[in-house]
């Protein structure tokens, strides 16, 4: 019966997990029992001959049929194998006699006391011919297993790496005991030499991955650190630990008359034409950061130590894993290592699927392109997604479809085809025992490797060969090999010429430009290196592949032309662009995204600029499902802020979280995931968790300086448009510094003390540093401090006393109204809660509502006299619009929440609506007030994102965005119904003042305009 792989005997299901430590533990069924071979015979007479002369050594009843069927077969394909059960029958009975697991374990477990069972002073001699005797042993049971169907890929691949860590450990343990002896060597503990020794025995690829095949060379790198090693070789380690490396090489890999137990490839060690060996780990760390490659990348996402001293390695391992795994998404990695394989097929001539004489290991559709497909895509998104960090392919190929990278069907067919060719690789090399995973190419040679394999014929092992190679090609085709675009037809587009090329110019203007002259001559700037960040050769390499999808994706824009000459802006301002490049290249939902970022969103634009990989964001699975509560956000921040090594990384740091998240949120809202209202509470999430995170650290900082304040305690409250989430991409945010402290305990405890005033205030100081400094990343926020008491003309901190005191009798109307939006966002819990319990107070002091009002409409005049507004845009300060609504909201807590105190923390709609349905506004009034706030701040949130000067009268294009963003068909419509919102506004307030009877100075409202 055959599987999903094709192969009779193959797998039957996927990898399981701690396969790494084995084969897992089955059943306790002897092998013989659970045999069940389908091996096809090609000279059955020359095989049952074989047999006949073994069979008189084997016990009575012992050959039972499928015991039978099976050792025909390695009679008949396998010369190794055959020789391995026929020189010593015993061995073989007692193999098929037991549980194949238990054989394997103990097996294992000898090959891996070798070392230590040998004495103190072995005789190498003799570990070698023990090491070789064992893994003759163990090849043969799992081929046995294997070819018994008895094991699955997993518990093989599984229980040779097993072994061959075994074989590393335990040649490592002789030579170690071997340098005791000769005085070289003098370990913490004589009982386990390699225990805190630094040495460091790596094993990467297939074995790291445990994964080995059955013939395979084991991938080995040997570090040491430098302090412990020292200090057991008595000087310096380097010559001990070099001849230990070359020693592993003699016991293991050279062939005797005993045979061989692996080959070694040192060749993975950095720069491995020039170097020892053996290498310090300081070494190596140099190395890696300054000179290694995306394939030494790739080469240690399956390192795994495995002989030595473990813990050492595995220290090693984790201050490697930022050369490993990159904070952003490595788009850059997929063309290195695509090159890489393109060079394989041009050196080796592997570029066609074919049956004769095809590798597949390195051949077009084979083992190499699952593993490249896999690793390219842990390389680019395992830095920022820690599920794809795994060792195993297959198990990846899983977490790649639960992260969202691929789809259930690339994983089911590059899974089947993987244990396929794995399988079928196992077969080429039971054979003779040979590392290759070329097929033979006669037909005779074919068909025998056909029936051994399982199949009943050669057509029908070819059709599975080619119909899992085309499957894998095709996959690895989708994320490699997209062809380069060219014009609209397929003709390439033409920009070298000092003229233009007519062609070019009509697909220009079939792409949907509506100047094609002007963006040729742009686009041929880029070509005669106007732009220095286009004068590298990468950066023009990339942009002549991608150009033409490029400028298909710009035309498909409101506006092209404009796109066109945002990008030109921004790759005038850029140092360098072969990064953004590379990522457009990469991924066409991020090109259109961000061609429709520079026609509409300049703001969004700049920050691609300055930091490409923000664009990353927009490949996350949860980019689609935002959120913005505060406490997730606030997560979400901590996780992108790690943990920065000093001050000014943590600045940095910060700066990048704040950016990166304000940029998905744009994004969002520019996608229309977010509606406007949900972005203003995103926005204010992200600046919220900036305040609370930079609180955090600035009193983490100035303690280890000045020590605590005992019984001390600090937070920041918001106000505007933070304090009631509303923030907008360029919002500043309006702080409050407050504290508290027991005044007879008044003196910090640190080593440098500060009065409690004064060191509230220093810490007031240097937050509001960290908030507003620019440094290379550049600032986070401006930060208005003018609404604390007394404005500029008081310390950054208030006393909460202060702060009470203040407002109880000092504070005018229009500073309460600023409260009615104020609510704490960092700092102490319990002073937080003192902090609103007051606030609440303060709002619900007893106040006549008229003249509250009156006050109000006083305030509102000043301010349009000293102010003024920016015109009919001006949807902050123009008569009617959101200034205006927000006065009348705050009024109406300020007068009503004695009576009425859940209208405190309301957002304006929701207080509109609640305050008509009390009677404190006229019926209708209500619900127009509220619709007509949520537009005008829906087109607000709209005019902060999309123009460089929102109170400006916008761009066609700006207004087409907009009008489009909130239902309406084009710019004329926005403006009108921008004037009959504000024209309601102004009637509405008007009818509400007359209700409450105004004073006459409450009348001085600017002029409907």
């Amino acid at each position: 019966m055959k599987d999903e792989t094709g192969l009779p005997n193959g797998p039957a299901k996927a990898p399981a997990k701690g396969a790494a430590k084995g084969a897992a533990a089955g059943s306790a069924t002897p092998l013989r029992a659970g045999l069940r071979p389908q091996l096809g015979l090609a000279d059955p007479d020359a095989a049952r001959a074989r047999l006949a002369e073994l069979a008189p050594a084997l016990p009575a009843g012992f050959l039972t049929p499928p015991c039978r069927d099976l050792l025909l077969g390695l009679a008949d394909h396998s010369p190794f194998l055959w020789r391995a059960a026929t020189r010593s029958p015993e061995r073989l009975v007692a193999l098929l006699d037991q549980p194949p697991d238990a054989a394997s374990r103990d097996i294992i477990a000898r090959q891996r006391a070798v070392g230590a069972a040998c004495g103190a002073n072995p005789d190498l001699a003799e570990v070698g011919r023990q090491l070789r005797a064992n893994r003759e042993a163990h090849a043969l049971l799992v081929a046995l297993a294997d070819l018994g169907g008895c094991w699955d890929l997993d518990a093989v691949t599984g229980a040779l790496s097993a072994f061959a860590d075994a074989s590393v450990s335990g040649a490592v343990e002789a030579l170690l005991r071997q340098g005791m002896a000769a005085g070289r060597y003098r370990p913490r503990d004589p009982e386990a030499p390699q225990d805190g020794s630094g040495l460091i025995v790596l094993g990467l690829g297939k074995l790291g991955g445990c994964e080995l095949n059955y013939s395979s060379d084991i991938d080995l790198v040997v570090f040491y650190e430098a302090e412990p090693a020292a200090a057991a070789t008595g000087g310096d380690p380097k010559p001990f630990l070099v001849k230990l490396a070359q020693g592993l090489v003699k016991l293991l890999a050279d062939r005797t008359a005993d045979g061989y137990v692996h080959r070694i490839d040192y060749r993975l060690r950095p720069d491995p034409g020039s170097t020892a060996v053996a290498l310090s780990t300081g070494f190596a760390f140099d190395y890696y950061q300054t000179l290694g490659q995306n394939w030494e990348r790739a080469a240690f996402i399956k390192a795994r130590p495995i002989a030595g001293d473990i813990p050492a390695g595995e220290a090693f391992l984790a201050e490697l894993a930022p050369f490993i795994w990159r904070r952003h998404f490595d788009f850059p990695a997929i063309a290195e290592i695509h090159a890489l394989k393109r060079q394989i097929h041009m050196v080796r001539g592997h570029e066609t699927i074919a049956v004769g004489g095809h590798d597949i290991k390195i051949g077009r559709g084979g083992i190499r392109e699952i593993e490249f497909f896999v690793q390219t895509q842990q390389l680019v998104f395992g830095g920022r997604k820690p599920a794809l960090r795994g060792r195993r392919t297959v198990a990846m190929l899983g977490e790649l479809v639960a992260e969202g990278w691929i789809d259930g069907r690339a994983r089911d067919e590059l899974s089947a085809a993987y244990a396929f060719l794995r399988t079928l690789e196992h077969r080429i090399q039971m054979i003779r025992d040979e590392q290759t995973q070329r097929l033979p190419t006669g037909t005779e040679a074919l068909t025998a490797l056909a029936l051994f394999a399982g199949f009943p014929d050669l057509p029908a092992f070819e059709a599975a060969l080619l119909h899992h190679a085309g499957r894998v090609q095709a996959h690895y085709a989708l994320l490699f090999e997209a062809e380069p675009e060219a014009g609209a037809d397929g003709t390439a587009l033409v920009f070298g010429e000092s003229e233009p090329d007519p062609e070019t110019l009509a697909r220009l203007g079939a792409f949907g430009f509506r100047d094609p002259p002007l963006a040729w001559e742009t686009v041929q700037g880029w070509h005669l290196g106007r732009r220095p960040a286009l004068r590298t050769g990468r950066a023009r390499e990339i942009l002549a592949e991608m150009l033409p999808a490029l400028l298909r994706a710009l035309g498909g824009t409101a506006d092209p032309d404009a796109a066109l000459l945002a990008l030109d802006r921004a790759f005038a301002r850029m140092p360098a662009v072969a990064e953004l490049l590379a990522i457009l290249r990469s991924h066409e939902r991020l090109r259109l995204l961000f061609a429709d970022i520079l026609g509409t969103a300049p703001r969004l634009a700049d920050t691609v600029g300055l930091s490409p990989h923000v664009l990353d964001t927009v490949l996350d699975a949860d980019f689609v499902t935002p959120t913005t509560d505060p406490d997730e956000v606030r997560a979400q921040y901590r996780s992108l802020l790690g943990q920065p090594a000093s001050h000014e990384e943590s600045l940095d740091r910060c700066r990048d979280a704040t950016r990166q998240m304000a940029f998905v949120t744009g994004a969002r809202l520019l996608s229309g995931i977010l509606t406007p209202r949900q972005a203003g509470e995103a926005y204010a999430a992200i600046a919220e968790a900036t305040v609370a995170l930079s609180l955090e650290a600035e009193e983490r900082r100035f303690a280890l300086d000045h020590g605590a304040v005992p019984a001390g305690r600090c937070c920041i409250l918001a106000l505007g448009r933070l304090g009631s989430r509303q923030l907008s991409a360029e919002s500043d945010l309006d702080l409050v510094f407050l504290y508290d402290f027991d005044p007879e305990n008044r003196t910090s405890d640190g080593r440098r003390p500060l009065d409690a005033v004064v060191a509230y205030n220093r810490l007031a100081q240097r937050v509001f540093a960290a908030l507003t400094t620019a440094t290379r990343r550049g600032r986070l926020y401006a930060v208005d401090l003018r609404l604390r008491p007394y404005g500029s003309h008081s310390p950054p901190a208030v006393q909460l006393s202060g702060f009470a005191a203040y407002h109880g009798g000092e504070a005018e109307l229009w500073e309460h109204m600023a409260l009615a939006r104020a609510r704490v966002v960092a700092g102490d819990a319990t002073l937080a809660a003192d902090v609103t319990a007051a606030i609440a107070g303060i709002l619900r002091q007893p106040r006549e509502t008229a003249a509250v009002c009156a006050e109000a409409g006083a305030m509102r005049a000043l301010v349009a006299r000293e102010r003024g507004h920016a015109g009919p845009y001006d949807l902050k300060l123009a008569p009617g619009a959101l200034f205006d609504l927000d006065f009348l909201a705050q009024a109406i807590v300020l007068s009503q929440a004695r009576d009425w105190p859940g209208c405190i923390g309301l957002g304006a709609e929701s207080l509109f609506r609640e305050a008509a349905a009390r009677g404190l506004l006229p019926a209708a009034a209500g619900e127009a007030l509220a619709e007509t706030y949520g537009f005008l701040d829906a087109v607000y949130q709209w005019q902060r994102l999309v123009m460089t000067d929102p109170a400006a009268e916008p761009s066609e294009t700006a207004s087409r965005q907009i009008a489009k963003a909130v239902g309406l068909p084009d710019a004329r419509g926005l403006a009108a119904e921008l004037r009959r919102h504000r024209r309601r506004s102004q009637a509405l307030l008007a009818r509400i003042r007359r209700t409450v009877r105004m004073p006459a100075a409450a009348r001085e409202l600017p002029e409907r305009q």
